[in-house]
């Protein structure tokens, strides 16, 4: 980032800190497509870059009392991109570990199959993992919101998002 652009972005933490909704909301907003650009550098092969730039925000917002305004911004946001991103990796490993990765999902049409059933079956091959995941967890499993989010691994914020996300994906590919 260049330099006037890393003073305004320090000065609207620190609006922020001092409890400047307006200042934290622009502040959210500019370093959303910042995040996301960097992430898209980094994790080219990641189909929920979006899912992780919400939980860089969530912790941005929940870990603003941390920034110390006579220091640089981006030192300071980018530990927190790299400390979620790690934790979504780990989390997307040990759930990969207990998955049983198939190089294409099996042949379940029979006479008995509606197309109904083919069609969901289509649009949940949309999802992306941990949208999949969210909502397996919530409607399959029946787990409530907080126990999904423990149970998967991220907060409860970015749980949400992946079942809102999921949903829209699903009401896309069903109502198209």
């Amino acid at each position: 980032m260049e330099d006037t652009k890393s003073a305004s972005l320090a000065q609207l933490m620190a609006r922020a800190q001092s409890g400047d909704r307006e200042a934290l909301h622009t502040l959210l907003k500019d370093i959303g497509s910042f995040i996301t650009r960097s992430l898209r550098r980094r994790l080219s092969d990641i189909r929920d870059i979006q899912d992780i730039c919400q939980e860089v925000l969530v912790a941005v917002y929940k870990s603003r009392h941390t920034y110390q305004p006579h220091r640089p911004f981006e030192p300071w946001l980018f530990a927190i991109v790299r400390k979620v991103t790690a934790n979504h990796l780990r989390h997307d490993r040990k759930r990969l570990a207990v998955q049983i990765q198939l190089d294409e999902l099996p042949e379940l049409c029979n006479q008995s199959t509606s197309s109904g059933e083919l069609e969901l079956r289509e649009a949940l091959e949309q999802l992306s993992p941990a949208q999949l995941e969210a909502v397996a967890l919530t409607k399959l499993r029946g787990l409530s919101i907080d126990e999904a989010a423990r149970h998967s691994g991220t907060s409860v914020s970015s749980l949400k998002v992946r079942v809102h996300r999921a949903y829209q994906s699903l009401k896309r590919s069903l109502l198209s």
